[in-house]
């Protein structure tokens, strides 16, 4: 049966000892996706605390990681979501993603509705992926492909 974790701080504090466990023993979050059989995406937001992870999934990543077993429960939980508790983020990989969105975000959301009228795009029915590729111009770029369903407004 699904459960919900009202409290925050709980999956923050498993998010930290998750990371140091990751550290600790030199996985990567594709190794750690890899024994949950599951995205790299989702399984790194339930780690960070964001999602929530099937039993089977969760009692993977905790074996993996070295967790114990309230931990793997607490992997289950559904979270409460939301990972920039001052709402204007300050580190910086994160803020360059604010930005974008304050620049690009009414872009976005022009571009949407004219291609599919009143509606949102889903983050439940979602995929993220995070490709590494060569700059022709040198160096490397970041290309990151948001996948939502698209979800109508419906009159009532």
């Amino acid at each position: 049966m699904p459960h919900a974790q009202f409290d925050p701080t709980a999956r923050a504090a498993l998010a930290v000892a998750a990371v140091e466990a990751k550290t600790r023993k030199d996985v990567t979050w594709q190794r750690i996706a890899d024994a949950a059989e599951l995205s790299v995406a989702f399984v790194t937001a339930a780690v960070l605390g964001q999602q929530a992870l099937p039993k089977k999934s969760a009692e993977a990543v905790a074996e993996l990681l070295g967790l114990d077993a309230d931990a793997a429960l607490l992997l289950q939980t559904i979270p409460t979501r939301g990972s920039i508790p001052d709402r204007i983020p300050t580190d910086p990989t994160i803020y360059r993603f604010y930005e974008m969105l304050q620049v690009y975000g009414t872009t976005l959301k022009a571009l949407v509705h004219e291609q599919f009228g009143d509606g949102i795009i889903s983050a439940i029915n979602f995929k993220l992926e995070v490709k590494k590729v060569a700059d022709p111009e040198g160096g490397e770029r970041a290309v990151i492909t948001l996948d939502g369903k698209y979800l109508p407004t419906k009159p009532f």
